[in-house]
């Protein structure tokens, strides 16, 4: 966890990293999205930034964001922690303010963590967002309070991600889902879903959704991150649907996410060379997922393994380089 979660940047410009820790909470239905962040503009002086959101399956909303110089920001390796002004992360847990808001969570490292961008195209610089997942699957402790609403958390699951890079993709839907269980509410202890889409610029035209995805389905891991394995998922994006099937060597994984609208928290990015992003997160979407083996000898077919969902506990962003009509942006 600790490599994976090491700051990237260099000081040099045109750089922007992100840590964040996304949760829901299986009592209250809420969700939470914290984000410590720095950027290193093409131009001017570098930042770093604390965000704070979170929402309820009743449409409750709220999003907290501020931003500091860079000597703000602290960050160490080994033993993993990063701090920006009032707030630090770490492999255990992370705690801080923003303004009325606040958290305090703590959870034990995991042994598995997942890499979303394959190595080859990191080592190429085809993908210009590196993303890792140093820890996909905590059963998170603690409290979130925004106001007068205190949540101690009861039963809550999430993970944590770090990413880094020079610029955003044009459109993207990111999944999280680490909360999963049967059709018959049985829980699927220890599986996890980590996926992204993502259409990107090339030579004047827009390509993509390229989809890799990575996991551990009824606790085998699951990695469709292979150049080819992204190229060839079939990935549908939107605000409030995300859809993709895609496959590994003997598997193949069909997911459906829902996000109602009223759920959505809206956001802006701001890339180093200063172009903006809008983006929509929800950390209470529902997931339908369909898990099929592939049979053995010739001609062999593809057999239903597993179906599972995680109800208002998948985790979703939608994003793309223009405003929303109807969706508030609230940082």
């Amino acid at each position: 966890m600790t490599d994976r979660n090491a700051m990237r940047w260099d000081g040099s410009p045109g750089h922007y990293e992100v840590w964040y820790v996304s949760l829901t909470d299986r009592r209250s239905g809420a969700g939470a999205w914290i984000r410590l962040t720095m950027r290193a503009p093409t131009s001017g002086e570098p930042e770093c930034s604390l965000w704070f959101m979170a929402m309820t399956p009743s449409g409750e909303r709220v999003a907290r964001k501020r931003t500091f110089p860079i000597g703000a920001l602290r960050a160490q390796s080994s033993p993993f922690q990063l701090v920006v002004d009032a707030a630090e992360l770490s492999d255990r847990g992370s705690a801080g303010t923003i303004d009325d808001a606040r958290w305090e969570l703590r959870w034990e490292p995991g042994t598995i963590s997942g890499d979303i961008v394959h190595p080859l195209l990191e080592r190429a610089r085809i993908a210009r967002t590196v993303m890792v997942v140093p820890q996909p699957d905590l059963a998170i402790e603690g409290t979130i309070a925004w106001g007068d609403t205190v949540i101690e958390l009861s039963g809550a699951r999430g993970g944590q991600t770090h990413l880094w890079g020079a610029k955003h993709a044009s459109r993207w839907c990111w999944l999280h889902a680490s909360d999963l269980e049967g059709i018959d509410g049985a829980p699927r202890a220890g599986d996890w879903i980590e996926a992204v889409s993502v259409v990107t610029p090339r030579a004047g035209r827009e390509v993509g959704p390229s989809t890799p995805v990575t996991g551990v389905l009824l606790g085998e891991p699951f990695d469709a991150t292979g150049p080819m394995r992204v190229l060839r998922a079939d990935a549908q994006i939107g605000l409030a649907r995300y859809q993709f099937e895609t496959r590994s060597r003997t598997r193949r994984l069909r997911v459906e996410v829902d996000t109602p609208r009223e759920t959505l928290v809206g956001v802006t990015y701001d890339d180093p060379d200063g172009e903006q992003a809008w983006c929509f997160n929800s950390e209470v979407a529902s997931l339908r997922a369909w898990l099929w083996d592939r049979g053995r000898g010739a001609g062999a077919r593809w057999l239903l393994r597993d179906t599972m969902q995680a109800p208002g506990r998948a985790h979703v962003e939608y994003a793309q380089r223009t405003p929303v009509d109807g969706v508030p942006v609230l940082v």
